[in-house]
């Protein structure tokens, strides 16, 4: 099944994208990924000088199913790129020589000057590349520098950012999103009317992955010491799918959304699609499991679609929106459907009748 779709004209082989970080950290480990079959790549974060970005090791921590050891949740303290911009320039243009049909989009981030921004835009544009996602997320590091999700969080600075990029720009836009914000359709909305073709949701939560009992040095420890990092992996799902239903509901049709938080399975990505993603982006996934995990998500999503009865990608993009709805307007569902009785028998003094773990699973749907 032609598996392909075309997001703000751009032709995806497949919705599947590394995401930006460490699987898309150089010109070889993206050769790997083309030729693994993913649909396309977000490279990772850079800026003009890396002579400003170190990194520390360790940088990562896992948080474990306590009942058979599964990582769960996923934290890093990583900075961006620390590899100097004219090596990026070089091998973005061997990258799209070498795979002219492959899609790549750079990812970009800088301090508060337009001078700086533009300068990065029309640098990166030169080489080539397919479009730009703008990191307005990274919760940690750089946000000493005003970069990051020091911006993400300000819709005053999110447009004002945008804009500068957009101004240079002759291809399309991706800004990507914080979580770390009550309300992401505000920000999101602002780097739409900056010029954002698309949005990018979610970067990692910020986060503390545990403490060490033996040591009582919060983790990961770095010479007896850390810092609080971003949270991936799949327990942040359900609060990515939460938040790119709300941007499948809340921005304007043409902006499309390239939905990330947890995806490991094809299962996982088709949720995204379902509520509003055409585009997959996948990062702890690929850290965890090696770039070959693209063939299930391929062979997976084939299947759904055939089962299904869908003809292409695009068909599935937000096919389950429209069931969201208003506690009130539920209520009056049920009441149509003749269940009010039930509705109106789960009365809190019931949780003293039965075994509370009984009680939860009587009320749960799933």
């Amino acid at each position: 099944m032609d598996l392909s779709i075309t997001v703000n004209g751009i032709k995806f082989p497949n919705p599947f994208l590394l995401g930006s970080g460490p699987p898309g950290t150089n010109a070889r480990v993206l050769a790997k990924a083309y030729e693994a079959g993913w649909g396309g790549a977000v490279a990772k974060t850079i800026s003009l000088e890396s002579s400003k970005v170190v990194n520390v090791v360790p940088r990562y921590g896992k948080l474990r199913s306590r009942n058979n050891g599964e990582v769960i949740g996923f934290e890093n303290i990583e900075l961006i790129s620390d590899r100097p911009i004219e090596v990026w320039l070089d091998e973005f243009r061997q990258v799209k020589k070498q795979y002219p049909n492959h899609v790549l989009i750079a990812s970009i981030m800088e301090e508060y000057s337009k001078e700086r921004w533009q300068e990065l835009t029309r640098r990166v544009q030169e080489t080539g590349v397919d479009g730009f996602e703008l990191n307005f997320s990274c919760p940690h590091g750089m946000t000493e520098r005003k970069m990051g999700s020091e911006m993400g969080e300000h819709p005053d600075l999110t447009e004002e950012v945008t804009s500068w990029v957009t101004e240079v720009a002759k291809i399309p836009v991706w800004a990507k999103m914080t979580p770390n914000i009550t309300n992401i359709r505000e920000p999101s909305l602002a780097a739409v009317r900056g010029g954002a073709n698309g949005i990018s949701a979610i970067n990692t939560i910020l986060s503390v992955i545990g403490v060490n009992l033996d040591t009582l040095r919060p983790m990961p420890t770095v010479e007896g010491h850390t810092v609080p990092g971003g949270y991936s992996a799949q327990a942040v799902k359900p609060i990515a799918l939460r938040m790119v239903s709300q941007l499948g509901l809340g921005l304007p049709k043409e902006i499309s959304i390239s939905g990330i938080g947890g995806v490991e399975t094809s299962h996982d990505a088709i949720e995204f699609m379902l509520l509003g993603a055409s585009t997959v982006q996948i990062c702890t996934g690929v850290m965890l499991q090696g770039v070959k995990m693209v063939e299930e998500l391929q062979e997976g999503l084939a299947k759904f679609l055939t089962d299904k009865g869908f003809s292409s990608v695009r068909e599935i993009v937000g096919k389950s929106l429209p069931y969201f709805s208003t506690h009130m307007d539920l209520v009056k569902l049920m009441k149509e459907a003749k269940r009010h009785k039930a509705g109106e028998g789960a009365r809190d003094n019931e949780w003293a009748q039965k075994d509370i773990t009984e009680k939860t699973a009587e009320l749960t749907s799933n």
